[in-house]
């Protein structure tokens, strides 16, 4: 009789049964839970002063325009396209950027042009990545320069070469969890010298969004302290 085999001596299967299932139980726990923790140190990982370096450049590359802002308020703010490519890169891994600001309807008449490093702060500074702007040494020869084939720029090496007066520098700082920007700064306290609209100095902030939208504020000031210009532009 089957109640006859479970009596006596023998083993209960229902119980190996129960063992086996606990034990298979606590393996598939102990998978779990260190997969969770894997997962967790991957996510946590800390992201390096060249990776932040390396998404702001990204950030800053492409073409952008300010059209939105103008068709909100046309009598203030103009359509203006920003474009922004990789130029060079230095020995210390910092990236050359050129960058050009043009009315829309006449791309091919930059009214500005610069080259931006980018690269990590100074540990000794309380920021993740500094963007240097700085003058050109021969602009004229750079213009439409990311429209233009590769083989129809200026190399590397001339690019280096070509980077002038160091105009201004913005420390820029992961923004915190719940923002909408990535990162953003300004450039150090005093300005930097400049003659917009009567100005002696002006400031600088940047923002850079989680849509890679771009957000600029540009303050002139007098002598006297007194703000005698201002300009904010969105680059979607």
């Amino acid at each position: 009789m089957v109640t006859g085999l479970g009596s006596g001596s023998g083993s209960d299967p229902t119980s190996d049964s129960n063992g086996w299932g606990r034990a298979r139980g606590l393996a598939l726990k102990s998978l779990v839970l260190i997969g969770g923790v894997l997962l967790v140190k991957r996510l946590t990982k800390s992201t390096t002063r060249w990776d932040h370096a390396k998404i702001v450049t990204q950030s800053l590359t492409g073409e952008k325009f300010s059209k939105e802002q103008a068709s909100r308020d046309p009598d203030n703010y103009f359509n203006i396209r920003m474009l922004t490519c990789p130029a060079a890169e230095m020995v210390d891994g910092s990236k050359v950027l050129y960058f050009e600001q043009a009315f829309w309807r006449t791309p091919q008449k930059p009214f500005r042009q610069r080259f931006y490093m980018v690269k990590p702060c100074p540990k000794e500074l309380k920021c993740d990545v500094e963007v240097g702007s700085y003058a050109i040494r021969d602009a004229e020869e750079y213009k439409n320069f990311c429209d233009r084939s590769k083989d129809q720029r200026p190399l590397p090496e001339e690019v280096i070469g070509d980077i002038a007066e160091h105009l201004t520098t913005i420390h820029l700082k992961r923004c915190d969890r719940g923002k909408r920007c990535l990162y953003e700064g300004s450039n150090p306290p005093g300005g930097f010298p400049n003659s917009w609209n009567g100005a002696t100095y002006c400031t600088s902030e940047l923002a850079i969004l989680k849509n890679n939208e771009i957000h600029t504020w540009d303050r002139g000031y007098d002598d006297g302290g007194n703000q005698v210009a201002f300009m904010v532009t969105h680059l979607i």
